[in-house]
């Protein structure tokens, strides 16, 4: 399934919580905001070189980005002065814009690129083009550039590149820190190194590289370099992400008293979660592939519903309690699909193993989710007003 029909799904699904009341639908949104961000908005991460242009855009690329093909990546031809959308090892696509060398009229020509588009992070060269440090030139250019970036998040970050010697990287960073346009953007230095190093240091250096981008990246752009990199635990951290959230909304809206009007809203809210960490894993996005996992775990979502509408029935004399219980039940029927999900999906257990975890987090949902919290703390921009959509599914 494409992404513009899975967010015009989820559109249609957001205009449905109208139905809901006042109370839940914006812890709600909350909730689903991000979820969107991450899974139905991506796009392509956006990075702009500046600095001095003694190195190849390819071969930099090959360095920082040292898990695709090299080879592949030094024929490649690169556009000056203009965005261009580039194939990494068709683990993913970034779209890269070469800023580095530029004069007056090339200098217009990338002003109106990044009003058009705006960068997510900014790549500052220092290649030992000057033994004294980067030349005030290319630090003005930078600081242009962010001027420029009209289009980009509010506060764009720096990352520099220091070819060579650490005594380079250490003149970088203090030319760098002593500018304050600069100094407040600014994540790291790294020393950037090129073919002629050991593949070992490449790869550290590498790897440094994609832990910070998937940190810093906006929410739209962090998937695609999730799926680049394979980092396992950026994917775990984004799937469980994924499931919590997916399992406090199904929560909420389950506790709501609508009988079967929420069926479709669940029914959605779960395809979209599995084939979410679908495209984690690697994969292309599959509503289809999703029905068939959870139809292969045996988890059937008519059957749930129609216990869960029984239970309210016979509930129905207990004011309150009868919506807990429903929503209990819905909270944790979508944590067990999503914990099978992210075991056979991201662990590559078996089919037959993935189902076990099905039915346990089915029947122990309490135990697994106090094992889930001892987990790394997720990014606060991820969970924003998930404390307060938890309360209200514990009421």
């Amino acid at each position: 399934m494409n992404q513009p029909l899975l967010l015009h799904v989820v559109e249609r699904l957001e205009s449905f919580l109208g139905k809901l009341p006042a109370t839940i639908q914006k812890p709600i949104l909350s909730e689903l905001t991000p979820l969107k961000e991450l899974f139905l908005q991506q796009r392509p991460p956006r990075f702009l070189f500046t600095g001095s242009h003694k190195t190849s855009l390819q071969e930099t690329m090959g360095a920082l980005f040292a898990s695709t093909d090299s080879a592949r990546m030094r024929d490649a031809l690169i556009a000056l002065y203009c965005w261009q959308d580039v194939n990494l090892a068709e683990r993913g696509v970034i779209s890269i814009l070469d800023a580095r060398g530029a004069d007056e009229s090339a200098a217009a020509r990338v002003q109106e690129e990044l009003k058009r588009r705006g960068a997510d992070i900014i790549f500052f060269v220092d290649d030992g083009e000057d033994a004294r440090g980067p030349r005030k030139r290319n630090l003005d250019d930078l600081i242009a550039c962010l001027d420029w970036n009209e289009a980009g998040p509010a506060k764009t970050k720096i990352i520099g590149l220091g070819v060579g010697l650490e005594s380079r990287k250490v003149r970088l960073e203090e030319a760098l820190t002593e500018k304050p346009a600069i100094r407040d953007r600014l994540l790291q230095v790294i020393d950037f190194s090129t073919a002629s190093d050991s593949s070992a240091k490449q790869s550290a250096g590498a790897q440094q590289l994609m832990s910070i981008l998937a940190r810093e990246l906006p929410n739209q752009a962090r998937i695609e370099m999730i799926r680049i990199s394979r980092d396992r635990e950026a994917q775990h951290e984004v799937a469980h992400v994924l499931v919590k959230s997916t399992t406090a909304i199904c929560a909420a809206i389950g506790a709501q008293p609508i009988p079967l009007a929420d069926l479709p809203i669940l029914t959605t809210l779960q395809l979209v979660m599995v084939s979410g960490i679908m495209y984690v894993s690697g994969r292309e996005r599959s509503l289809r592939a999703a029905t068939e996992f959870i139809g292969a775990l045996g988890a059937n979502v008519g059957a749930g519903m129609l216990l869960r509408e029984g239970t309210r029935a016979v509930l129905k004399f207990f004011p309150g309690w009868g919506n807990v219980v429903c929503g209990m039940v819905a909270g944790a029927g979508t944590y067990a699909i999503g914990r099978a999900a992210t075991v056979f999906f991201l662990e590559g257990v078996s089919l037959k193993d993935a189902r076990r975890t099905y039915l346990a987090s089915r029947k122990k949902p309490r135990l697994l989710t106090a094992q889930e919290s001892e987990k790394p703390a997720k990014p606060k921009k991820l969970l924003a007003g998930q404390s307060k959509l938890r309360r209200s599914g514990d009421r």
